[in-house]
């Protein structure tokens, strides 16, 4: 796999619209690059707005709008040691919530997709092109649905999986559009915006 990222430092928290390391399909084999998170929205959700700061989590695969990126060139790995979810707490304050596969954080990925686009992300910035990405949802498992009920993200932990979801034929890599089984993910912080818990990932 070719590396672009450069001498990539630690990312203890990545945000939307921020750039973050992909790995995508190319002519030449797999590589590590750095897009920015947000794919493009649709043209309903832009009604009466002069920017478009995009889309991080698709999980209509049905729709057309996000069926033009689901072949293999636009597939991509979204490589995480944690993910967060804010928990909705009844005096109306949202703590972040970091789970992981264990407290190691081991390494893992997300399913997800990829494009080129220009647009105006944001409107001091002007109109741009940029290599951006959003991953894929599904329905929550039991310990992310107790904090974030609404969905999770499509989480992908071997090997096998990776390759179908970067190579198989669309309709077998959307079978990967599923929560990971109870008992696979574990909650490994709370209340802060960075998981200082593994830099070295």
């Amino acid at each position: 796999m070719l590396d672009r990222t450069g001498n990539l430092p630690p990312l203890p928290g990545i945000f939307p619209d921020y750039k973050a390391p992909i790995v995508r399909n190319q002519p030449d084999g797999r590589e590590l690059t750095m897009a920015r998170w947000g794919m493009p929205s649709p043209i309903f959700a832009l009604k009466g707005r002069n920017s478009d700061p995009g889309v991080t989590n698709v999980r209509n695969v049905s729709s057309p709008h996000w069926r033009r990126w689901l072949g293999i060139e636009h597939r991509c790995v979204v490589p995480f040691t944690s993910f967060a979810e804010n928990e909705k707490l009844p005096d109306g304050t949202r703590p972040t919530v970091w789970f992981a596969l264990d407290e190691t954080r081991p390494l893992a990925f997300f399913a997800g997709i990829w494009t080129r686009w220009t647009s105006v992300r944001k409107v001091k910035e002007g109109e741009t092109t940029n290599e951006i990405f959003a991953f894929l949802t599904t329905d929550p498992n039991k310990i992310v649905g107790s904090i974030h009920p609404k969905a999770m993200p499509v989480i992908l932990t071997t090997q096998d999986e990776i390759d179908t979801w970067m190579t198989a034929p669309t309709n077998e890599a959307l079978k990967l559009q599923r929560p990971l089984p109870d008992g696979t993910l574990m909650i490994v912080a709370k209340g802060q915006k960075e998981d200082q818990g593994n830099l070295a990932a």
